[in-house]
């Protein structure tokens, strides 16, 4: 009996997780797995490229988990620089340009794993393509960068953008020595965080001599007489620039898919089913960044680009493809990043995010500290907990503060996925020692405080 072969688009962590597990369950004799990336790297950590950047990682090849050549080892037929340009579904097969030679041919397949991640978004304006504008979601994206900081040797930097990658990018270039400016159109930084909570990163980022401008709409690049970047012009102002950065996010990549006849949802990222496998076609999966995925807090259907929901996508499809069985849920939006010595996280719902599924809600907001106030070193830390205004369960956690606050988040996204309200968090039984936390930790004080919104609510 031939061996049936499974297609992998996309050789980063969605797609060679699932190749990589699909061996583990099947050997070469009943799997044949050919795999088509079209860049120069697989399995990388594409979250670690502004700390690259920013000199705490010094060796590009440490952000690789395993390379092409490690994946071949294990029997997985890996195409390097080879694009797929077309999926026919009822042929069963894919259509793939190998990109030094330019040739094109088709492969067959039993079974499908679309994994084609996300695209940056990229707005068409005027000298958006000129020499010294950079995105920053390659490893290749990362190293043209550091080519061009090496050539500018210090300067002004403009960050477009301020959520994880703009905040993060602007930390980078400050430390490579850098003016930095960071232009969004949000009301604060980082709009995965309510305005009070985005207000304190703006403080934090004004301190490390960051200039934030917000509410402003970058309306073109302006370039010199000899075609490279010099301002970021709003309609408002010109912001002077060596370098640019983009860091507007990113939106499921999913053209190929589309083309096919896969289903997209609202955000434009494949709809599968809890195996992962795309809604209305049997041997056809999806996974990381180009899926929409459950919001467990909220029951609707969002994206979320994180390396952490890829590579769980991958085991997933992998072991269903090997002829296991295993499902992934859903999420509660859980995310941390800093900028320089501030820790930032969140999880579950924002205020609009409550507004948007409809419910009531009530919020609390604490400040607190990350040990004992008599420890010595005890940083300031601020909570935000969002609780449902009736039956009190726990709806969001934001937390803004330095050592040891981001990772706090994991309680609340612990109780989240459990469905918990305020009151129950307040019984857990958390670690206590004066280096690590006050006796009451803040997330504890959090939830109380957020219990007696509740009851004054419904009183």
């Amino acid at each position: 009996m031939a061996a049936e072969r499974m297609v992998v688009i996309g050789g980063d962590a969605a797609g060679m997780s699932a190749a990589s597990q699909a061996r583990r369950g099947r050997g070469p004799e009943e799997l044949e797995i050919v795999a088509f990336e079209r860049g120069h790297f697989t399995s990388y950590s594409a979250c670690g490229i502004p700390y690259w950047v920013g000199g705490d990682v010094t060796e590009r090849d440490a952000l690789i988990a395993r390379t092409p050549e490690e994946h071949r080892a294990r029997a997985i037929g890996l195409r390097m620089r080879t694009e797929a340009v077309e999926i026919d579904l009822a042929g069963q097969r894919v259509r793939a340009r190998d990109l030094e030679a330019g040739t094109e041919s088709w492969t067959g397949f039993d079974k499908l794993v679309v994994a084609t991640g996300a695209r940056p978004v990229r707005p068409a304006l005027p000298g958006i393509d000129a020499p010294g504008v950079h995105g920053v979601q390659t490893l290749d994206d990362g190293q043209a960068l550091l080519d061009t900081l090496a050539a500018t040797e210090g300067g002004r930097a403009v960050v477009v953008g301020a959520g994880y990658i703009g905040v993060e990018m602007a930390e980078a270039l400050l430390k490579r020595g850098y003016e930095v400016t960071v232009v969004h159109r949000g009301e604060q930084p980082m709009a995965t965080l309510d305005p009070d909570m985005g207000r304190l990163v703006h403080e934090a980022m004004d301190g490390l001599g960051i200039t934030t401008v917000g509410g402003a709409e970058v309306a073109a690049i302006r370039t010199g007489e000899d075609g490279r970047v010099r301002a970021v012009a709003t309609a408002d102002a010109e912001y002077p620039a060596d370098v640019v950065v983009l860091g507007i996010g990113v939106e499921p990549e999913t053209a190929l898919a589309r083309a096919a006849g896969l289903p997209v949802g609202p955000y434009g990222g494949l709809v599968t089913d809890l195996s992962m496998r795309v809604r209305g076609h049997e041997n056809v999966w999806a996974g990381g960044d180009c899926v929409e995925v459950l919001d467990l807090v909220s029951g609707a259907t969002r994206h979320v680009a994180l390396g952490t929901h890829a590579n769980k996508h991958g085991q997933i499809i992998g072991t269903n493809v090997s002829g296991g069985y295993a499902t992934f849920p859903g999420v509660v939006g859980t995310a941390v990043s800093k900028v320089c010595d501030l820790e930032i996280a969140r999880t579950g719902l924002r205020e609009k995010d409550a507004r948007r599924a409809g419910l009531q809600y009530v919020s609390a907001t604490i400040e607190s500290t990350n040990s004992a106030g008599y420890y010595p070193g005890a940083a300031p830390m601020t909570v935000k907990m969002l609780a449902e205004r009736r039956t009190g369960r726990l709806l969001g956690v934001q937390i803004v503060g330095r050592e040891g606050a981001a990772k706090r988040v994991d309680i609340a996204a612990v109780a989240l996925t459990a469905r918990m309200s305020v009151e129950g968090m307040t019984t857990l039984d958390l670690g206590y020692a004066p280096p690590f936390s006050p006796v009451w930790d803040p997330v504890l004080v959090a939830a109380r405080k957020a219990t007696a919104a509740v009851r004054a609510a419904g009183a």
